[in-house]
């Protein structure tokens, strides 16, 4: 599980700064690059965060 979160994590914050790129050089695409990466943010990274957070706690 905890594998599983790095790689989330590092795919996640890695759209978001192939993003930011994309927004600082004025490139096509890059407000649905952004809004990827937020997606991957707050529906992947958080919820497994919290789940593994919570799987400590009943341990």
């Amino acid at each position: 599980m905890k594998k599983s979160f790095y790689i989330l994590g590092f795919i996640t914050f890695f759209i978001l700064g192939i993003g930011a790129m994309f927004e600082f050089l004025t490139w096509p695409y890059r407000g649905i690059i952004v809004f990827i990466g937020f997606l991957f943010l707050n529906f992947g990274l958080i919820p497994t965060y919290f789940y593994q957070k919570y799987k400590q706690c009943l341990i």
